[in-house]
């Protein structure tokens, strides 16, 4: 495929023009500041996985203890009533999302118009990557090909070729803009192929490009109910981003300030998104509520019944998934965000009856326990009951759409870095040995 670089673009126009001021203030601050200490570092944090410790640098998202993410300061709440939405929709268009941001400002509906109609020029795929995917086994799991996939798009991308004839870095952000929209435009595409591959006969929905990012998206996927389409706009926007420190967003920096592309980078963020710690989790809410509903032998389980088996789940050694989550001390906004639009579209959902239930029950069990610092649910508690409830029965695939969603905020934050040529990050590490030594151990 030949080189796509559109040089109309107003959005990359008027991101280069923030890209001068931004170093500079950078520069500035790090010149003034960068001798003074964030803290100290505890040998806890280094065994514990550096849970509160502040070493990244993420500007699309900030995670409060207590208020939940921020996208650019603004709760999801104000983003579902500030943000463009499709005509004669209810929910926020991922594309202003992605343009807030991206850019740090409110879209209005004329950006997010040439942001949605941008994707859908790009999102033409190649015949090869529909053929590497083809090379699998159906049996495999969604995510498998979904990495796969990215790999393949990886032949058309433009930063490496750029990179190979020899570019100055001042224009390492612009190839990797490019490569970062294309990605995001034809993710959705690779997604939709995976599941009506794996679950459809392999019967394929060509895209409609009148259609919106989500919208066209809930449409290849063989949903062209308006209210699916409307939760997958919700769904992508929720999900995108969740600052930087989270496996997936962590991995995609790691592996970009190594130079690798935008393709290698979200790969590797999706290797790790694919752990059942972190994105496979809403694939384990859903297999452990119908192994509740199978093992009490009925399909309304009283609360009574949900906290006995909440407690055999707990003394059996397991951990009930969807609950707790490592920053968080509240429930999780984007599980509200999701119970509402239950709530508004499905209050009589049989499974929604369940899973609010299990929201009754479960946070005042854990918290009993002493050990658990949140014990309120996660964004993963709530997505599965959704999906289920238009007919996405296929569980195994959530987590692609849930890759798809996240390719918003790290593919955002890798364009940043580009642009403000952050350096390869190489942190030093130590031993037990010498560790006990220096503390007289």
């Amino acid at each position: 495929m030949n080189e796509i670089i559109y040089t109309n673009d107003r959005i990359k126009d008027r991101f280069a023009s923030k890209i001068g001021p931004a170093q500079a203030e950078v520069k500035a601050f790090v010149a003034e500041h960068g001798d003074k200490s964030l803290g100290e570092i505890t040998v806890a944090q280094i065994y514990q996985g550096m849970r509160g410790m502040n070493a990244l640098i993420c500007e699309t998202s900030k995670l409060d203890p207590e208020e939940g993410i921020r996208f650019r300061g603004y709760s999801i709440p104000e983003l579902q009533s500030l943000l463009p939405k499709y005509p004669g929709g209810q929910e926020p268009l991922p594309e202003a999302l992605f343009h807030l941001i991206l850019m740090n400002e409110m879209p209005n509906d004329d950006d997010v118009r040439r942001l949605s109609n941008s994707w859908a020029r790009r999102a033409i795929v190649p015949l090869h990557v529909f053929k590497a995917i083809d090379a699998l086994p159906r049996r495999a799991h969604p995510m498998t090909q979904f990495v796969v996939g990215i790999m393949a798009l990886r032949t058309e991308s433009e930063f490496s070729k750029a990179y190979a004839r020899g570019i100055s870095k001042s224009e390492y952000w612009e190839y990797t803009y490019e490569d970062a929209m294309n990605l995001i435009a034809r993710l959705p595409r690779v997604a939709a192929y995976i599941y009506r591959r794996t679950y459809k006969r392999g019967e394929h929905i060509e895209p409609d490009p009148k259609l919106d990012w989500a919208g066209n998206f809930a449409h290849m996927l063989g949903y062209d109910n308006e209210e699916f389409r409307e939760l997958m706009r919700l769904y992508m926007t929720i999900h995108s981003d969740h600052e930087g420190g989270n496996v997936s967003a962590h991995a995609v920096h790691l592996v970009g300030s190594a130079l690798s592309d935008a393709y290698q980078s979200f790969a590797a963020g999706m290797n790790g998104l694919a752990g059942p710690l972190h994105g496979l989790a809403n694939q384990e809410v859903i297999k452990w509520t119908f192994e509740m509903l199978e093992d009490l032998g009925t399909q309304e389980p009283s609360k009574e019944q949900i906290a006995k088996y909440v407690h055999d789940t707990m003394a059996a050694g397991k951990v009930v998934p969807g609950f707790g989550h490592a920053v968080l001390r509240k429930t999780d906004p984007r599980y509200m965000a999701q119970r509402e639009f239950a709530q508004k579209h499905m209050p009589e959902d049989p499974l929604f009856k369940v899973i609010s239930n299990i929201f009754e029950v479960v946070p005042g069990i854990l918290e009993s326990t002493g050990k658990v610092k949140n014990p309120f649910p996660n964004v993963d508690a709530h997505s599965g009951q959704l999906l289920m409830h238009y007919g996405m029965v296929e569980y195994d695939f959530y987590t692609v759409l849930f890759g798809v969603s996240r390719a918003l905020g790290v593919l955002t934050n890798l364009i940043w870095d580009r642009a403000l040529a952050m350096p390869l990050e190489r942190p030093g590490s130590t031993t037990t040995d010498l560790l006990k030594k220096k503390f007289n151990a």
